[in-house]
């Protein structure tokens, strides 16, 4: 649909896309109600044709709709969000209903739209015009809502209307253009001359639509689509919006078309001037030779004995000199069809060589290591292009320069050898001069490459430094989450304090990975004379978590340690038998024990403390609670070893 088919009710401003978004980033879609009655059907065809400009990107974004009835019947209103239902069911997201200062009657508004939301698709809301920022920032409003967007709708409407000429005008006129360059490219000579004849002239000037293209993109660049003369509440529309991206594209592809088109016409023109240039040495000279053969022939019908001899002669010697001439005339046709090919491809080269300076003289600003591959990519196809281009050069120069080397003079005596040379230099010059401008971007090229190769490497390695931190940060998670067991006795607890160490050596490599990718960072950045989008950030973070990693690995390794000593004393004190008395007249070592158990025991109680202040603690409270009840276990046995070994001295008085 086109703006200009629907233009008188464009005009009414209906509906209108401000260029407003909601807090959802999603666009603000506003219905001026009025006095008059409004036609739904024409508000249906003005929200269809608002709906067909934003992408599909936008539209999932969602749509808020603002419906100002201040100035309606709530009826009206009422109709109006309904049909919404069936015009943009999918992509409406809030429907906000302004209300006039003097609400509507109770009695008529009875129809609650929060109970229709599911029917709807959508929320509705009724609130008044000063209440509505609460739902909208004022920077996104209009002016009619006490915003402060500046929307003016005929500006927008106008800018519509040459931006569908323009992009109506450029597609057709791509269609011509790319029908002339292909129909040039392909077939018979009949049939590139008969596409040429068929197609030749554009319906429309492609100078006056590249002006059209060129003053739209720079009012566009300008300024926003939607008129705004710029001030404080300036703000660009996003590209769906934009018709500007749009442009640039139809642009460009335009401007590619319309220099081969130009090259056609030359090319047409050259080929003109030489066919009426031959078609005029054929007439004069097989006219003359037309004249004598005829006054020969008619001598020798005189019958003229003692002439006889002498015509016949003079005849064989004209059809020599007719056949030399010809032989020259398609001989110079030759030359000069080679010529053409050397200067064709000679300027195809050109022009491949100044694409290929101008992207590398363009900085590369990429934004990821994918774009970067893909550029080099580009950059290497284009350079293949190029020494494939040189190559074709080459050997149409060389095909021409045999030409001239077997080229006769074209008349009696003349000598072409000056003629030659000249053009002998002229052609070896255009290759050479191809030759150095495709070294020249080679030797850039290079340079390219090197520093694209180096910024892959680069973002390569602040990847791979983020990804440390996140290796670092799940080590992390396991060590708090699953590290927790202390063991069941000493060698056990053993075992868990070796895989421990391992756990640690693991994430201290993991540690020593991420430093060394981040110091290449720097050095890169240093080459690239850059700014490392992430190493700013990266190492504070691999050095908080590795502290953090510290942190709980000495608090795990102490536990272990203490729980070490606690069984292997429990164990050795319960392993020894009553016949050794000696062995336990002290009580200290049971009182030691149970220090070291309640201690353990407190210990897991604890949570370990960051240097940033923060807290975590090793499991869940259950886990903790079962690691707990072992020690209490083993803490238990020893107090009742100690009470088997008081007995003996309880009773020994009474014996």
């Amino acid at each position: 649909m086109e703006a200009s088919v629907i233009l008188p009710i464009l005009k009414k401003k209906l509906a209108f896309l401000s260029g407003g978004k909601d807090r959802r980033s999603g666009l603000i879609l506003t219905i001026p109600l009025c006095l008059e009655q409004t036609s739904m059907d024409e508000l249906s065809v003005t929200l269809d044709y608002l709906l067909s400009i934003p992408s599909e990107k936008c539209k999932a974004r969602g749509f808020t709709v603002i419906v100002d009835g201040r100035k309606s019947q709530w009826n009206v209103v009422k109709t109006v969000v309904l049909m919404l239902q069936n015009v943009v069911p999918a992509e409406v997201s809030l429907v906000c209903v302004v209300k006039p200062d003097e609400f509507w009657d109770k009695k008529v508004t009875h129809f609650c739209f929060w109970k229709e939301k599911d029917r709807l698709g959508f929320e509705v809301i009724l609130v008044s015009a000063n209440k509505l920022t609460r739902y909208i920032e004022p920077c996104q409003l209009t002016e009619d809502f006490g915003g402060t967007l500046t929307y003016d709708h005929m500006d927008w409407l106008n800018k519509r209307l040459v931006f569908e000429k323009f992009t109506k005008e450029s597609t057709s006129l791509l269609d011509e253009l790319a029908l002339i360059n292909n129909g040039s490219d392909k077939g018979t000579q009949q049939e590139k001359e008969r596409s040429i004849d068929l197609n030749f002239l554009p319906s429309v000037d492609p100078e006056t639509v590249l002006q059209t293209g060129h003053e739209l993109l720079s009012e566009l660049q300008q300024r926003r689509f939607n008129g705004s003369d710029g001030g404080l509440s300036w703000s660009p529309m996003d590209d769906e919006l934009l018709a500007q991206p749009q442009v640039m594209k139809l642009l460009d592809s335009l401007r590619e078309q319309y220099t081969r088109y130009q090259e056609v016409c030359r090319q047409r023109s050259k080929r003109t001037q030489l066919e009426e240039i031959q078609q005029k040495v054929m007439q004069e000279w097989f006219a003359v030779y037309v004249e004598l053969n005829q006054q020969i022939a008619a001598l020798l019908n005189a019958g003229d004995e003692e002439d006889l001899v002498e015509l016949k002669a003079l005849q064989q010697q004209l059809s020599d000199v007719c056949y030399r001439q010809a032989s020259q005339l398609e001989f110079r046709q030759n030359l000069l069809q080679a010529a053409l090919e050397f200067h064709s491809v000679a300027q195809d080269l050109s022009q491949q060589l100044d694409g290929l300076l101008g992207m590398l003289c363009v900085d590369v600003a990429p934004a990821d290591g994918a774009s970067i591959q893909q550029t080099l990519k580009l950059l290497e196809e284009k350079l293949k292009s190029v020494d494939l281009g040189l190559q074709g050069l080459r050997e149409k120069g060389q095909s021409l320069l045999d030409q001239i080397s077997n080229q006769a003079s074209w008349a009696y005596g003349k000598d072409v050898t000056i003629e030659n040379k000249e053009n002998v230099d002229h052609i070896q010059g255009v290759m050479e001069d191809m030759q150095l401008r495709k070294q020249r971007c080679e030797d850039m090229v290079d340079v390219r490459r090197l520093k694209m190769l180096q910024m892959v490497q680069l973002f390569k390695c602040e990847e791979d430094a983020a990804q440390a931190v996140e290796w670092l940060s799940e080590l992390l998670d396991a060590l708090l989450k699953t590290h927790i067991r202390l063991g069941d006795d000493a060698q056990e607890t053993k075992v868990l304090l070796e895989k421990h160490r391992k756990f640690v050596d693991v994430a201290q490599s993991t540690y020593d990975y991420g430093r060394q990718l981040l110091q290449a960072t720097v050095v890169l950045c240093q080459s690239l004379r850059c700014t490392s989008r992430s190493s700013g950030d990266t190492l504070p973070r691999l050095n908080r978590v590795w502290k953090q990693f510290t942190v709980t690995s000495e608090e795990r390794v102490h536990r272990l340690e203490t729980a070490v000593a606690f069984h292997s004393s429990a164990e050795k004190i319960l392993q020894e038998g009553p016949e050794q008395p000696e062995a336990f007249s002290e009580m200290e070592q049971f009182d030691e024990i149970e220090a070291v158990g309640k201690s353990l025991l407190d210990r897991l109680t604890v949570p370990v403390v960051y240097p940033d202040g923060s807290e975590q603690y090793f499991g869940s409270p259950s886990d903790m609670a079962s690691a707990a009840e072992h020690i209490r276990e083993k803490m238990k046995l020893v107090s009742l070893k100690k009470q088997q070994l008081r007995q003996p001295e309880a009773t020994t008085p009474e014996s």
